[in-house]
């Protein structure tokens, strides 16, 4: 269903009124368009004294092909040690910027040499003059220390780094996002499938989070346009709304993508598989043998798999005081047992491929809960337990495991909800408006890149930065 509001606060008419009314405004996203490069207009990169990340940050820009501004020192060393020609970003004696009308497209900056409270100036000294030059739909990016590495002073420091990410991120507006990614030492050449997410329209609804890198084995050659070509990907409940954005995102990036669902959906699913050039899997993740026939298949048409999106999921909503046992049983069955029994399998007789991801699909009724769904909170709170139990497990297999948390999504689920508080949810997010199902997907798609082997563990919320949840 169209946001008729922000049509409207976008129109001629509406730009005009909107202000004068006190109304807000959501702003008009930027997302990503097969072939767009990682990031069109000038990146603004700084660093506190002392940062590690320098370095492997200007061999990401170079290798996007940004067009990088940085300051004078050992920013600009390393930048021409990378092969880069920044541009020279200077400030004036009174702390305000010497680059005119100058506006950026992402600002990153490296926090890692942050070692106390009293260095976290640095923070302010670099964004203070720029904060006003972001562009539309622009990037914030802040790369830390992971504080659970640290001790003492040093922990302090890196943790308080999220408060200031999840403020600019209400702060500056127009679309823009903030995030934080905390890079593990021994991790820094993990970064670039990570910093191109976030850098690009990709990102468009994914702001406030924290995100994890750690050691993920050697880097394999991404080519950047098709980080997924030649592999096989399985989606469930693949037939339609995020499911079906999902199989035509990973399928965009060059998988192979096996889409699963129920046989009353098969007509739905076979249409998208046959968009996208994928094949279909009907039958119900709860039977008894599910686990084991998927798993037989995937082994005898597509020799395992690489790329798994426990994507199925029902609501049964009721208060808990009319709720049924078996309303209580479906939705954990579906939406919980089934991705677990799944994994399992697939764990079992090896055929998730060295380098395989596993993604879970949560949602932020699993963190903030919701009325009149404890049968689905609970389960999407277990696809986080899901991913914290099996972390090290699948990292011990080559792979990694993590999850998406989407809020406000626009599908037929929300388009059904009655207006106030469908309208409600849409405005409750730092960017105003509910998001896509391409966001949910472009969100699965980093996790699932070749490039994303140091991402592990992570559950990274879809929702515009909600005002509700952790």
């Amino acid at each position: 269903m169209p946001d008729l509001y922000q049509q409207f606060t976008t129109s001629f008419v509406g730009r005009q009124l909107a202000p004068r009314l006190g109304l807000p405004q959501p702003p008009i996203l930027e997302r990503y368009r097969p072939g767009q490069r990682t990031v069109e207009g000038a990146v603004l990169v700084g660093a506190a004294p002392g940062g590690r990340l320098v370095p492997q940050l200007a061999k990401v820009l170079k290798d996007a092909e940004a067009e990088v501004w940085t300051a004078e020192g050992e920013l600009r060393e390393a930048a021409g040690e990378a092969g880069l020609s920044p541009k020279i970003f200077s400030v004036n004696g009174d702390g305000s910027s010497a680059a005119g009308d100058q506006r950026f497209k992402a600002l990153v900056f490296d926090a890692t040499g942050i070692s106390d409270a009293e260095s976290l100036k640095a923070l302010h000294a670099f964004f203070h003059p720029v904060a006003r030059k972001l562009r539309p739909s622009g990037r914030v990016i802040v790369l830390g220390t992971p504080p659970e590495d640290l001790d003492g002073a040093a922990r302090v420091a890196q943790r308080a780094l999220e408060g200031f990410v999840r403020s600019t991120g209400k702060e500056f507006g127009k679309g823009s996002t903030s995030n934080l990614v905390y890079v593990g030492q021994g991790a820094e050449d993990q970064i670039e499938s990570t910093l191109r997410f976030f850098l690009s329209p990709k990102s468009a609804f994914v702001s406030g989070q924290v995100t994890r890198i750690g050691k993920g084995g050697a880097v394999p050659a991404v080519d950047w346009e098709h980080p997924l070509k030649g592999k096989v990907a399985l989606v469930t409940g693949a037939s339609r709304g995020i499911g079906e954005a999902i199989a035509e995102t990973l399928a965009r990036d060059g998988a192979h993508v096996v889409g699963l669902d129920i046989e009353p959906l098969a007509d739905d699913l076979n249409r998208v598989m046959e968009r996208i050039g994928g094949s279909s899997l009907t039958f119900d993740v709860t039977e008894d043998d599910a686990p084991q026939k998927l798993v037989a298949q995937l082994k005898a048409e597509h020799g395992g798999v690489d790329v798994v999106v426990h994507n199925a999921g029902i609501t049964r909503d009721k208060r808990l005081a009319n709720m049924k046992p078996e309303t209580w049983d479906q939705v954990i069955a579906v939406n919980l047992i089934a991705p677990e029994r799944i994994t399992a399998e697939l764990l079992k007789q090896d055929a998730l491929h060295r380098g395989g991801r596993i993604v879970g699909v949560s949602s932020i009724a699993g963190i903030a809960g919701n009325n009149g769904q404890t049968n689905y909170a609970t389960s999407k709170a277990g696809v986080i337990g899901f991913v914290d139990a099996l972390e090290d497990e699948i990292a011990a297999a080559g792979a990694t495991i993590n999850a998406v948390a989407p809020g406000f999504i626009e599908t037929q689920m929300t388009a059904a909800i009655p207006i106030g508080i469908r309208e409600a949810g849409r405005r409750l997010s730092s960017l105003g408006q509910g998001g896509q199902p391409v966001d949910v997907a472009e969100t699965i798609a980093w996790f699932a890149s070749a490039g994303s082997g140091g991402v592990n563990g992570n559950v990274v919320r879809v929702c515009g930065q909600g005002l509700i949840g952790a």
